[in-house]
């Protein structure tokens, strides 16, 4: 069949958006658009794929191969240069903070695959006290994102993080309003939150957040580090595959 190449190609380009289980930061106005596809060669590439949906898992799993051997790649480096902002920051939340191995998150409140990661990290910090959890709260979908991150922040010192996170991640239509509401069923005196949020502090720490994911190549949320690993998406096997690498890793040092 001599189009089979071709269309076998076409394939793969049209899965090329597929990617991993993450979300990503929205791009901005000035961009080139995406050249669009030839509208008959298209229609061709549809029937083919309808005739050969495989191709689309085949394809969709070697992306993902050559997307965490890139991403891995590129931020090993960084992540050891970087190794002290990624998980010794006193100002992130860290849960299980006498834990012997680190996992950090970045993720944002109103991100779908953060969402979906949650209710793993709250068992992952419920049932491995060896675990030290960061948070690191990475603002990528705008104001309300920023307010809901502030207002976690802000609520560090009343000792509701963990609720405030849990509740967030709950919330399928994340609106200002519903931080406040969520916030105060968690407990928190929210004016109290809302005003130590707006610091000066909170705003450098939010910037420096945004730097340090930028010199990591994190692009998306979530992205998970442990040791010299990154793990970009919500690929909750993989994470929980490397913390028992760390684990393993630990025991035979010690």
């Amino acid at each position: 069949m001599p189009l089979r190449r071709p269309l076998a190609f076409a394939a793969a380009g049209l899965v090329l958006s597929i990617g991993m289980a993450a979300c990503s930061q929205p791009q901005t106005a000035g961009k080139a658009d995406t050249p669009k596809v030839d509208e008959a060669f298209g229609k061709k590439v549809r029937a083919y794929l309808l005739e050969h949906p495989e191709i689309l898992l085949e394809v969709s799993a070697k992306l993902q191969e050559k997307q965490l051997a890139e991403a891995s790649a590129k931020s090993q480096g960084a992540i050891a240069k970087h190794r002290q902002a990624i998980e010794r920051d006193p100002r992130d939340f860290v849960a299980n903070p006498n834990g012997t191995i680190t996992v950090t998150e970045f993720f944002d409140y109103k991100c779908g695959y953060c969402k979906l990661a949650a209710p793993q990290i709250l068992e992952i910090i419920e049932k491995n006290p060896d675990v030290r959890f960061v948070f690191k709260e990475f603002v990528i979908f705008g104001h309300t994102s920023e307010v809901a991150a502030r207002m976690a922040i802000g609520a560090q010192d009343q000792g509701k993080t963990l609720a405030v996170y849990k509740a967030m991640m709950e919330e399928k239509s994340l609106d200002d309003a519903a931080v406040d509401r969520l916030a105060k069923a968690a407990g928190v005196d929210v004016a109290k939150a809302r005003a130590a949020g707006q610091s000066a502090s909170v705003t450098q720490q939010l910037q420096d957040i945004q730097g340090l994911a930028q010199t990591l190549a994190i692009e998306g949320t979530p992205a998970f580090i442990v040791g010299d690993k990154m793990i970009p998406g919500a690929d909750m096997n993989a994470l929980k595959l490397a913390i028992e690498e760390a684990r393993l890793a630990a025991k035979k040092k010690g």
